[in-house]
């Protein structure tokens, strides 16, 4: 499966208003489709992506032998789900 299609998949799910797939090691967005005046998905990817780091460390500093299977951060008007991938 390709980048534009996982997005689109993605984007296909009912409320969805942005979506990016995001390199873990950099930050940096490898594709994104939606967003707009309100909801910059550089941003948001670059910062979901150190709220993901933060809590990688966490566990490895209590010793939690597990991994994190999403993240929801449910704010006012949106929820952000952040879903790492394994490839």
């Amino acid at each position: 499966m390709n980048i534009e299609t996982t997005l689109k998949e993605a984007m296909a799910i009912e409320g969805a208003v942005g979506v990016a797939l995001v390199d873990y090691e950099s930050g940096m967005s490898l594709g994104t489709l939606g967003g707009g005046p309100h909801l910059d998905l550089e941003v948001a990817a670059a910062g979901n992506t150190e709220v993901l780091r933060a809590k990688q460390r966490t566990l490895k500093s209590i010793e939690m032998d597990d991994q994190i299977e999403d993240i929801l951060i449910t704010l006012g008007q949106q929820y952000h789900l952040i879903r790492p991938l394994v490839s």
